[in-house]
Order: structure tokens, then C-alpha cells, then sequence
């Protein structure tokens, strides 16, 4: 993705703070820039403008107005460069914990935000990754007990081997055009509806 196709929204009550940030930005090649001052409504404004980052810049952040970014960081699934003027170990955790790609104190410099930007988008990139592999790995974990659950059902009512048990999951899932973890699962629901097999 070039710097030039994305979209990026600036989220900015002080004008001219918002007009350093975009002049940064454009200076970076990005033509696609929208700058909001008001924050009332901005969750719907981020729906309508569908921006691919979003860059937060709070002068003197309360903790309501802190906390409001965070829970919108956490609701948008985007990266995000949050740049303020001042910081504590609290308010720092707290963007980490909400999703903020890079939390920036003290560091408002038009020949910063390229950079900035750059590492936000690729931390969360990261993130994502991280967040994509560990939901597979715990989804195969889930996977695999749903069918060693399936085979043991097989081996106690039918009598056969595991090698055997599981032959017949991936046969008919094959047979059925579906996964094995499919077929498994189904297996184990009737076999709870049924009731349990003598010796369970």
C-alpha cells in the first residue's frame, strides 16, 4: 500500500497543531487526508470516512478525554498515532491496552509524523498478525479435543481402533465435503443427546 492510497483521518480540536500534522502528512505524499476538530459524533464520522489510520492529537488530555480515545481505539480496529503533550505511567499503559500503535509524548514535529505514522501502521500490522495466529492456534487446539472426543465415542460404540475411529471422521467429512472438526463436533452433540454410553 503506497502513502498515497491511504486514507488517513486527523482527530484534532487545535487548528493549527491539526494543520502541522496534515502539512506532515502531505509533505509524506499522502493525498488523502480529512481533519475533524470537533470529537462529538466522531465514531459515525470514522464510519462514514472509513480512513485506513487514524492520528489523534490531544493538547492537554483530561482522563475522560483520554479514556473516550481509548474505548474509540478499541472499537476501530485501525492503527493509531496518538500524539500528546503530556503523559503518565497510568495513561501510557492504558493506550497499550487500548490498541494505540504509537502513543507519542511530547513529540508534535511536522518531520516526525511520516516516521510516526510509518511504525504505528506496522505495529499494528504486527499486532494483528499476532492476534490472527493466536486465535488459529487456539482454534486447532479447540479442533483437536472435539475430535479425540469423536474418536473415543467411535472406539467405545463401535468398538474400533483410534487409527480406525479417526479413518471414518475423515471419511465421511470427505464424503460430506466438510471438515473433520465439523463432523467430529457433530458426532459429539448427538452423542450428548443421546445420553451417555454405558461405561461413561
Amino acid at each position: 500500500m503506497s502513502a498515497g492510497s491511504l486514507t488517513i483521518l486527523v482527530i484534532d480540536e487545535n487548528r493549527i497543531r491539526a494543520s502541522i500534522i496534515e502539512a506532515g502528512l502531505r509533505d509524506a505524499g499522502h493525498r488523502e487526508v480529512t481533519v475533524v476538530h470537533d470529537v462529538a459524533g466522531i465514531a459515525k464520522r470514522i464510519a462514514e470516512i472509513e480512513p485506513d489510520v487514524i492520528v489523534i492529537d490531544l493538547e492537554n488530555p483530561n482522563r475522560d478525554m483520554l479514556e473516550n480515545m481509548f474505548q474509540l481505539s478499541r472499537a476501530v480496529k485501525r492503527p493509531i498515532a496518538m500524539f500528546v503533550d503530556r503523559s503518565d505511567q497510568a495513561s501510557i499503559e492504558a493506550a497499550v491496552d487500548a490498541g494505540v500503535s504509537a502513543y507519542v509524548v511530547d513529540g508534535l514535529k511536522k518531520e516526525r509524523i511520516k516516521p510516526i505514522l510509518d511504525m504505528a501502521i506496522s505495529r499494528f500490522n504486527a499486532f494483528s498478525r499476532m492476534a490472527r495466529e493466536l486465535e488459529e492456534a487456539r482454534s486447532e487446539l479447540e479442533n483437536r479435543k472435539v475430535i479425540d472426543r469423536a474418536k473415543g465415542i467411535l472406539m467405545k460404540s463401535r468398538g474400533l481402533s483410534e487409527e480406525a475411529a479417526y479413518a471414518l471422521l475423515r471419511k465421511t467429512a470427505m464424503n460430506q465435503n466438510r471438515k473433520i472438526a465439523d463432523i467430529a463436533q457433530s458426532l459429539v452433540t448427538a452423542a450428548g443427546l443421546l445420553g451417555p454410553l454405558e461405561g461413561e
